[in-house]
């Protein structure tokens, strides 16, 4: 790659040297601009101002002239070229001199004009016929040299704005920008706890604002994703361990019909707990928050006790449902519906036989609040706070063998979150009591 080449990669790869080409860029289209405008200017308002000027000096010099004769028109010339500079002169219609007697016709401009001004060899010569078409009044002079010299403080002026236009430009829009780059690039690294702090309000801030959300949402993503691919390890291993040791038992015990059931009992835990696992998974994507929408709550209660009825009549025990919602939520049907659902069950996997799972209904000004409450054994107070983390089961106080994967009531939860709602479960001495309180209206 040659110089010019690496040159242009780098003007054109930094926003600083693009934003000074921008500034440079506005100054020669302003200086365009002002150009084409000070010519109109001058076409339609200053020439004919100057016009009027001249006529009004044509009928000066032609009243000194006819009134007091040549020596008060030369008088009057005289005092034009003081003012003015250059040389003023007021010729006959033939283009003689009326003062001097001298030729001068070279001066004017061909027939049909009766006024010009023009710039010739650094001379400019201005023309004005009389009214009646007798005379001519005509002024030359030289065109004045510019002097560079004589701008150089304006461009001293303009070259300074650029400089503190520039320095102004990196402050707010490069440095920040780089600011929030570098930050990014820390982050792509691995380190996920990295944040943009910024007060701004504008477009930068909003990035940054932006950033953050989406660095929060892929630290949550992540370490959710590594703490589920452990604890997925963990629960395959007792299953898996059962399996190898069911299948050695198949092929050498007589009873082998033993040792198949275990194994359907194993392959079916493995495939509640992959059902679940990816029910989860799904959630944790969000999909379903995009297909939010008004729905009948109650309709949802009474499906899924339909459904939970057989299986706590299964189980020996019953639902009671107490109260009813009149109120429609804005929501996802499919994520509510498993959020009850997992609860209920919950509630009916512990129930002792005879027992009645009460499942409330109620609601407010703003929220929908379900509460379900079963008669088992509770959970204990210290292990409250733990039994909606993903694979949770408290093995003493709930019966464990076959008791699920730990993932219901997690589900549940995230479903509510979503929703942007909350659980929370107490003890209800006896049993456990979960209480689910859902908005009505979801926020964007």
């Amino acid at each position: 790659m040659s110089l010019l080449e690496k040159t242009k990669t780098i003007v054109f790869r930094s926003l600083n040297a693009r934003v000074l080409l921008a500034m440079v860029a506005i100054l020669s289209l302003s200086f365009l601009v002002f150009r084409f405008v000070y010519q109109r200017i001058e076409l339609y308002y200053l020439n004919p101002l100057f016009d009027d000027f001249d006529e009004v000096q044509t009928e000066s010099a032609q009243n000194a002239y006819q009134g007091s004769g040549i020596k008060a028109l030369q008088e009057y010339m005289s005092s034009l070229d003081a003012t003015f500079g250059g040389h003023h002169y007021y010729l006959n219609a033939s283009g003689v001199d009326i003062v001097s007697q001298e030729n001068r016709s070279a001066l004017l401009p061909p027939a049909p004009i009766r006024k010009s001004r023009t710039k010739a060899h650094e001379t400019w010569v201005i023309t004005h016929q009389s009214g009646d078409g007798r005379y001519w009044f005509v002024a030359t002079g030289q065109v004045p040299r510019t002097r560079i010299w004589t701008f150089l403080p304006y461009y001293f002026i303009v070259l300074g704005a650029t400089g503190i236009l520039g320095w102004l430009a990196w402050i707010g829009i490069v440095s920040p920008i780089r600011k929030i780059a570098a930050t990014i690039a820390v982050f792509g690294q691995g380190n996920l706890s990295l944040r943009i702090h910024s007060g701004r309000e504008d477009e930068i801030g909003q990035l940054g604002r932006s950033f953050n959300q989406m660095a929060e949402r892929l630290e949550r993503l992540i370490v959710s994703e590594r703490r589920l691919l452990a604890d997925i390890s963990h629960e395959l291993r007792s299953p898996l361990a059962r399996l190898k040791f069911a299948v050695k038992l198949a092929r050498t015990s007589e009873d082998s019909q033993t040792a198949l059931d275990r194994i359907e009992r194993d392959i079916n835990r493995i495939t509640s707990l992959v059902t679940e696992i990816i029910e989860m998974t799904s959630m944790e994507d969000d999909p379903p928050v995009q297909k939010m929408v008004l729905l009948p709550f109650q309709e949802i209660i009474d499906e899924v006790v339909r459904d939970c009825s057989l299986e706590a009549d299964f189980h020996g025990c019953s639902i009671a449902v107490e109260g009813a919602l009149t109120h429609r939520v804005t929501g996802n049907r499919e994520l509510l519906r498993r959020a009850v659902e997992n609860v209920l069950r919950n509630g009916i996997r512990y129930s002792p036989q005879s027992s009645t799972i009460h499942l409330t209904l109620s609601e407010d000004r703003q929220n929908v609040t379900v509460e379900v409450r079963d008669f088992g054994p509770g959970v204990p107070q210290e292990s409250l706070g733990r039994i909606f983390d993903s694979f949770y089961r408290v093995e003493e106080a709930r019966v464990t063998t076959g008791c699920g994967s730990g993932l219901g009531l997690s589900i549940a939860k995230r479903a509510v979150q979503l929703h942007q709602g909350r659980i929370e479960a107490e003890n209800a001495s006896p049993g456990l009591r979960i209480r689910m309180m859902i908005p009505f209206h979801t926020p964007a």
